[in-house]
């Protein structure tokens, strides 16, 4: 039986696993190389140490009430999207509220993680840790690995000719990025469009002598502030339009989508996206198309090579005195301190079964925490990771058998080894996974029995956002304020913009509104339940 629990990493997947254990009743033991909590998030200037975090302007893709933790909510009066000292804080906060700092062990490194001679019967863990430099060796009944995905920057050197023999400009990865004062009136060149590069490019136009962005990809960019204000996520991400989703057929939904993107602007006349393309991604950014149409932001393809002092790109053209290339080609992940046999099985989350357990392994006593990237907060996903697990190691759950998790995995895995910077391997829906993960830990929520038992909060949860509140409502873990943080996320999204208050002279349409999702409410279910019975392949409403 699991009772000592070894937490590698004290970020925001380590401070939940350490919560979800003692939540469990277990005994957690969280090690942390550094001397604070926090993670990524935890801004520094220097970027010596090795550790990765996040850059000094850097603000939230996803909105407060999308992204906390399911029973403990951000400050109402912290705005909707957060920069990294707030979350920060709120991660203090979180530690604080539920005593969790005296289970962390500070400046302490994890050098092994290796099976103990009797694994097979006991699925135990010997792990040699650093402090000090005094090494300890520690025995334990299950580790819980919550380094995440962003570890090692990838530098693709090897796919830009002459970018090591021949330029002679500055080159670094976004990782060594903290702020725009090394790039004043330099002509810079930024290799790639996730997040980061279209964040980066925008910032640098600002003081830059100009700024080229090269992509290789069909990019459609979103917008943070979506109707009538309110935050993207919480306004497109709701189960409703997650059932129309799957109803739909697929050209069908992209075509909307698509449509919909291209209202803000035209995305083919800026050269980032092309309706027809089956291959794209999504950034966030609401600046960026303005810096592409005031011409402080140019929009390149991919490099095919570098001379001394330019760039050569694959459509022919030249961009000559390039004083930077700055790459923002993502991150590898990679866990050195766990055993060769158990490491070089984990090529990506897909060689995980549900993207968390190690398939081939006797014991299901080692879990990966926060190895994937959803369409919404990676928090959230990696809290409902360490709820399902810690309710595993307790022993009020179960996994299938090692033959019947390898056989899942081997189908879900993709056919050929992707390009690490490729994030398509890790991304996946939030409410799929979500609902998939709360189903095997029995917290899913069912939208039919709350219509029954309380028809305002199905309303709520079928037609608001799927925020992370709703995983508290039912079974194992649940939390007596899910209820009222549902049926109030709205007004605390508001309340940090209430510093001015101007009369509304407008009628509320809340009432007919109500009585109109209440009407189609049972429609869309009896739907959703219609078509289970011809599923599409991999996806159900009802997961």
């Amino acid at each position: 039986m699991v009772r000592r629990v070894a937490v590698v990493g004290a970020g925001a997947g380590g401070l939940a696993s350490v919560k979800c254990c003692l939540d469990e009743g277990l005994e957690p033991t969280c090690f942390e190389s550094s001397r604070d909590i926090g993670g990524v998030w935890r801004y520094t200037d220097s970027t010596d140490s090795g550790r990765v975090s996040v850059y000094r302007s850097v603000i939230t893709n996803t909105s407060k009430e999308m992204s906390c933790f399911s029973d403990f909510p951000f400050p109402e009066d912290f705005p909707s999207y957060l920069p990294h000292g707030l979350v920060l804080e709120y991660l203090r906060m979180y530690a604080q509220h539920f005593d969790l700092l005296r289970h962390v062990r500070f400046q302490t490194t994890v050098l092994s993680v290796r099976r103990c001679p009797d694994f097979s019967s006991l699925g135990q863990w010997e792990v040699v840790t650093e402090t000090e430099g005094v090494c300890e060796s520690h025995v334990f009944d299950a580790v819980m690995v919550c380094t995440g995905h962003y570890q090692e920057p990838y530098l693709p050197l090897a796919a830009f000719p002459g970018i090591e023999s021949r330029f002679r400009g500055q080159q670094l990865h976004s990782r060594e990025y903290r702020d725009v004062q090394a790039f004043r009136g330099k002509r810079v060149l930024v290799v790639g469009i996730g997040n980061t590069g279209g964040d980066l490019s925008v910032e640098l136009s600002r003081v830059a002598a100009k700024v080229f962005l090269s992509t290789r990809s069909n990019t459609w960019v979103i917008s943070r502030v979506s109707d009538h204000g309110f935050p993207f996520d919480m306004v497109n991400t709701t189960r409703f339009k997650h059932l129309l989703e799957w109803l739909l057929p697929t050209a069908l939904s992209r075509r909307i989508r698509f449509r919909k993107f291209n209202s803000w602007f035209n995305h083919t006349n800026y050269g980032l996206a092309s309706s027809k393309s089956s291959k794209f991604k999504m950034i966030i950014n609401e600046e960026l198309p303005f810096c592409l149409l005031s011409g402080t932001v140019v929009l390149k393809p991919n490099v095919k090579e570098f001379t001394e002092s330019s760039a050569v790109f694959e459509d022919g053209t030249i961009e000559e005195n390039i004083d930077v290339v700055l790459f923002a080609t993502g991150y590898s992940f990679s866990f050195p301190f766990l055993e060769e046999s158990v490491r070089s099985a984990i090529h990506d989350n897909r060689s995980l079964y549900e993207c968390v357990f190690p398939p081939q392994l006797e014991k299901p006593t080692l879990a990966i925490i926060g190895l994937i990237q959803l369409t919404g907060s990676i928090m959230v996903g990696s809290e409902m990771q360490a709820r399902w697990v810690t309710g595993i190691f307790a022993g009020w759950n179960k996994l299938p058998p090692p033959s019947r998790m390898m056989a899942e995995v081997l189908k879900r895995k993709p056919p050929v080894k992707r390009n690490p910077s490729e994030r398509e391997n890790l991304k996946m829906s939030f409410i799929s996974y979500m609902d998939r993960i709360a189903a095997r830990a029995g917290v899913k929520p069912s939208v039919l029995r709350l219509l029954l038992a309380d028809p305002q909060l199905a309303l709520a949860v079928f037609f608001g956002p799927c925020s992370p509140y709703q995983f508290r409502l039912a079974g194992r873990g649940g939390w007596s304020g899910a209820r009222a943080a549902i049926l109030t996320q709205w007004q605390r999204t508001l309340r940090p913009l209430r510093t001015r208050v101007v009369g509304d002279s407008s009628s509320s349409s809340s009432g007919w509104l109500c009585w109109l999702c209440l009407l189609a409410l049972p429609a869309a279910l009896t739907a959703g339940l219609l078509f289970s019975k011809y599923p599409q392949p991999g996806w159900s409403p009802w997961a």
